[in-house]
């Protein structure tokens, strides 16, 4: 079957024209669909819209004018195109028809020739125009279709932006403000104190007391937990305004804005405690955890609401000097007992650089040989005669001249650089005896007492580097006796207790340091193969007129009697304290009342004379 080139309807009341058309139009390939007035055309156009119309002028009732009207202003049949066919051949006429939306104008009588060529010219352009409609379609659809893959490209960068400043500025854990972001709203609360000098601001910062214990024990995952709630519990303690940020680890930062009042301060931080004094459930456990908190204020007027008119104002630049100060705040409220704020004060920081100062000293002075020992005879309260002496660390600072033990030996264990030196204190101790015992100096068997820390005692084989030593300095085992204290004993008991049965083993004599200021029990001393218990000069101090020292003293030294271990009183400086002992059966005994700890030339002298007390 013949395609069919095109839909024609014919639109004319002279019924020879649509039959001459039809005919001819019919046998070129065309459907040719008749109407013999406006009316029908209408109704044909619309139910069936044609790809072109003949349409006759001159018709009864409606003229092809009118028709072409109708059609016109009907988005259906709007863009068909209409050549007009007419006997009016009036310049006037041709202009009202394309005037009014025709295409082309053919004038009666006609010839068929032109009329086909007329048809085929405007179905031409028709179809031109349709197609170009679809091309022009088609790029409308693809520009809409790219712009929404443009919007929503640019949609997905503007949300990946935002996630990826998100993430830079939170922590991926609690979601909080990390330590960037904390910097930055503390820069600009920094500059809102140099422009308005009414605005006050507080930093406070918060670390986690004993937080490694919950991760060693209960894992990481209870650990990631606990700082989440740890979180959102301080949050509820803020103000809108506040910022809360997490630095990292198990460290907390908190920007108090435009606060001025100590009270409301101190309100903010007992608060925080109070509130983390309740228990943490996670999954199946009840979990305690404490901060210690830093407070840095940032307004003089403020500042001197804590430490009055005559203290020294710091005017801060930095965020970071902010954050230091807190930080050393923070470590004020550890030392003293945690759980608790402290306020900062110049002070702190000074100490904190002389801290520092001390701690880099510290790692040369070894290499330096600027430590050396001091010895406090120990006597024997029976004969009156010095039984040996205590190994006492100096440190002569270059530019400080010799520095107390208490203010360097917990520096030196934070350091890590106490069993260097304990291996020093050792060998050279022992070393200065075999030198005395070589002059034939001191009541036999004359024995030195060297302090031994726990870190010592938890390092791999602490037992082989003192016999080591021992075997260098070719000294015997029986003339070292090695003082501990009382926590030696508290960290890892049963790992001690086999320690120490080895050391006493090998004919080492093992002392109790500071008997009664620790954590011991006088119900389980007799677990620990002791031989000598030391009493602390605490309680020798005023032992004649105490009655209660002198009954502690008493029961020191009938428990130790009992459990077959010997006693030495230290920190004797009396007579009165001396006869005391003596009347309470204690053998042993050292103190300024005998000699004070000498360096080796002054105890070599003290033990050349042999004196008796």
């Amino acid at each position: 079957m013949d395609r069919v080139k095109a839909d024609i309807l014919l639109v004319d009341d002279t019924p020879d024209n649509l039959r001459l058309l039809t005919t001819a139009l019919s046998q070129r390939g065309y459907k040719v669909r008749g109407a013999i007035d406006g009316n029908m055309a209408l109704m044909g156009a619309n139910a069936s819209p044609p790809d072109l119309i003949l349409l006759d002028i001159c018709m009864p009732g409606m003229n092809g004018y009118e028709v072409c009207k109708h059609l016109k202003a009907n988005l259906k049949t709007a863009p068909i195109p209409i050549i007009f066919m007419s006997a009016l051949d009036e310049t006037i006429d041709k202009i009202k028809a394309f005037r009014i939306g025709g295409v082309d104008y053919i004038t009666k009588p006609f010839q068929f020739e032109e009329v086909i060529a007329r048809i085929e010219n405007q179905l031409t352009i028709r179809r031109l125009q349709l197609s170009l409609q679809t091309l022009n379609d088609q790029l409308e659809k693809r520009v809409r279709e790219r712009t929404f893959e443009l919007e929503r490209e640019i949609l997905q960068r503007k949300q990946a932006q935002e996630q990826l400043l998100h993430l830079a500025l939170h922590d991926p854990l609690t979601q909080l403000p990390n330590r960037f972001l904390f910097i930055e709203r503390l820069e600009e609360a920094i500059l809102k104190g140099k422009m308005n000098p009414n605005y006050s601001f507080v930093v406070m910062f918060l670390d986690c007391d004993r937080f490694k214990r919950v991760n060693d024990s209960l894992g990481h995952n209870i650990g990631d937990l606990l700082l989440i709630a740890v979180g959102d519990r301080l949050q509820n303690c803020l103000r809108a305004d506040d910022t809360l940020a997490r630095l990292g680890g198990d460290e907390f930062a908190i920007l108090l804005d435009a606060i001025d009042r100590k009270e409301e301060i101190l309100t903010i931080a007992e608060r925080i405690n109070h509130q983390l004094s309740y228990p943490f459930y996670l999954h199946e456990y009840e979990v305690f955890i404490n901060v210690s908190i830093g407070i840095v204020v940032s307004q003089d007027k403020l500042y001197r609401q804590f430490y009055g008119t005559e203290t020294e104002i710091i005017c801060y630049q930095k965020p970071e000097q902010i954050l230091r100060d807190a930080d050393i705040a923070m470590y004020r409220a550890k030392a003293l007992g945690k759980a608790r704020y402290e306020i900062f004060n110049p002070k702190m920081h000074q100490q904190a650089l002389n801290l520092l100062h001390l701690e880099n000293d510290l790692r040369w002075a070894l290499e330096r040989q600027e430590f050396m020992l001091y010895y406090q005879p120990i006597v024997s309260l029976i004969r009156g005669k010095i039984i040996g002496c205590e190994a006492l660390i100096r440190w002569n600072h270059p530019q400080q001249g010799l520095i107390s033990p208490d203010d360097f030996i917990s520096v030196a264990e934070e350091m890590g650089l106490i069993l260097p030196l304990g291996d020093w204190i050792l060998k050279e101790s022992c070393q200065q005896l075999k030198k005395w015992h070589n002059l034939n100096l001191g009541e036999q068997p004359f024995s030195i007492s060297v302090n031994i820390s726990a870190r010592q005692f938890s390092q791999a084989n602490p037992l082989e580097k003192i016999e080591k030593i021992l075997q260098e300095v070719q000294l015997e085992n029986h003339y070292l006796k090695l003082e501990i204290t009382e926590s030696v004993l508290i960290d890892r008991p049963e790992f001690i207790v086999v320690l120490l049965e080895k050391i006493k083993a090998r004919k080492i004599s093992i002392s109790l340091d500071d008997f009664g200021t620790g954590y011991s029990s006088l119900s389980y001393l007799h677990r620990f193969p002791i031989d000598t218990v030391k009493i602390d000069r605490s309680f020798i101090h005023r032992l004649e007129e105490n009655g209660k020292n002198l009954d502690i003293v008493k029961a020191i030294i009938a428990l130790a009697h009992n459990l077959g271990m010997d006693t030495i009183a230290e920190g004797i400086e009396t007579i009165a304290q001396l006869d005391c002992l003596r009347n309470l059966g204690c053998r042993y005994g050292q103190g300024y009342f005998f000699a004070r700890p000498l360096n080796s030339i002054q105890a070599e002298k003290l033990l050349t004379r042999d004196p008796q007390w």
